[in-house]
């Protein structure tokens, strides 16, 4: 499933370019649409999954997401092309929550950092290979050959999708997505049935990174066009694929056994540093030296929030607390792509990844300020709790 988003994400934006003579801006627009879709379905998505179950939402999610894949071969205009984008987008965060929170559920509660950093592992191997992948098949400038090849990525999701042994777990005490699940009909639906509010200040960090990352995905490819260094697009996104792969175990298991802080603190320094560097290089040596570092900053970040995000949560509202995760990452990544084509197109992309670096570095604020300052105060209030005691 992640492999299809990412494969499209890189090569729709080229499709735009070559085959509708479209702007930067409608570049970004291609991914933006989607995210709009994403953020339409993200807050229902984790209600859904905690009412009617992880494995039925994760189905008919996948479904429609297939359905979404095959009707791009009729979608010739933009208006329509875009409105297929929205209803892929909208189907993609039922699949994705609903997949992810049933992962949760997989993994013993003492071993959640390491769990989590292992399901997220492949979604960001499909984020390294999926940029390569998809400019692989749009080479050729073939439309038909790169929707075939993501109907077929589809179709193998939903597939395995039907194998899935998901344990639905009873809610331990009635909560805000029981309540909403039970209430009469006539009865509004507060934010809080739909976001988890435990959830949401880690999420908010991660929806200033992922602004910060929209910047690889959609314009890379252009990016070493311009500075004649496009023979390593394909191996840039391949070696970031492998630093996360390496340092994948070792995230993990320093998640369960120390603080968050140890991961996120390097891990923005390394995806920052590697960003603002990237907009400097000019070499091919210089460019794959960035994405290495970007591949252990990106690797350590992604499953530390995510985790973060299921951990903060009661377990009973696991599926709200990924759709919340997914919904600020998926805003930040909409809203940062369409940012990002506007800075490009007013300047040009080195200006963007030193654009997008400084972002990535104001996300230590928000850190500071709605998790690690809260972190430490309830620390203290425990200890002098235990101490009165």
């Amino acid at each position: 499933m992640f492999l299809t988003f990412y494969i499209l994400a890189t090569a729709f934006p080229l499709y735009v370019k070559d085959a509708m003579h479209g702007n930067q801006q409608q570049m970004g627009l291609a991914i933006t649409i989607y995210v709009i879709g994403g953020v339409i379905g993200r807050p229902f998505s984790g209600l859904w999954a905690d009412r009617f179950g992880k494995k039925r939402m994760a189905l008919i999610g996948l479904a429609v997401f297939l359905v979404a894949c095959v009707a791009y071969f009729g979608a010739k205009g933009m208006a329509l092309f875009l409105a297929v984008r929205l209803v892929h987008g909208i189907s993609y965060a039922i699949a994705s929550t609903a997949s992810s929170a049933a992962a949760t559920s997989l993994i013993p509660a003492s071993r959640q950092g390491e769990g989590v950093g292992y399901f997220s592992m492949f979604m960001s191997i499909a984020m390294a290979v999926g940029p390569a992948l998809g400019l692989f098949l749009w080479k050729d400038k073939n439309i038909d050959v790169l929707l075939l090849a993501v109907c077929v990525i589809a179709a193998l999701s939903l597939a395995f999708a039907l194998g899935m042994k998901v344990p639905e777990r009873r809610q331990a005490k009635p909560g805000p997505a029981m309540e909403a699940a039970n209430a009469p009909k006539g009865k509004r639906l507060h934010w809080s049935d739909v976001i988890e509010p435990k959830a949401l200040p880690i999420s908010i960090v991660g929806f200033v990174v992922s602004f910060a990352y929209s910047s690889l995905s959609g314009f890379f490819a252009a990016f070493t066009e311009e500075i004649h260094q496009s023979h390593v697009t394909a191996l840039f996104f391949v070696v970031f694929a492998v630093m996360i792969v390496a340092s994948r175990p070792v995230i993990g298991r320093v998640f369960d056994r120390y603080k968050e802080h140890y991961l996120y603190y390097p891990g923005i320094a390394l995806f920052a540093v590697g960003m603002i560097a990237l907009g400097q290089a000019h070499s091919a040596v210089a460019v794959l030296l960035t994405g290495a570092a970007m591949g252990i900053g990106y690797g350590a970040l992604l499953p530390c929030f995510q985790t973060l995000a299921i951990k903060l949560a009661p377990e009973h509202r696991r599926g709200s607390a990924t759709g919340t995760f997914f919904l600020m990452f998926d805003l930040g990544y909409g809203i940062g792509s369409y940012f990002m084509g506007m800075v490009a197109s007013v300047s040009d992309y080195r200006m963007m990844y030193a654009a997008a670096g400084l972002i990535a570095l104001l996300s230590v604020l928000f850190y500071v300020l709605l998790h690690h300052r809260r972190d430490s105060a309830a620390l203290h209030a425990g200890k002098a709790h235990a101490k009165g005691a």
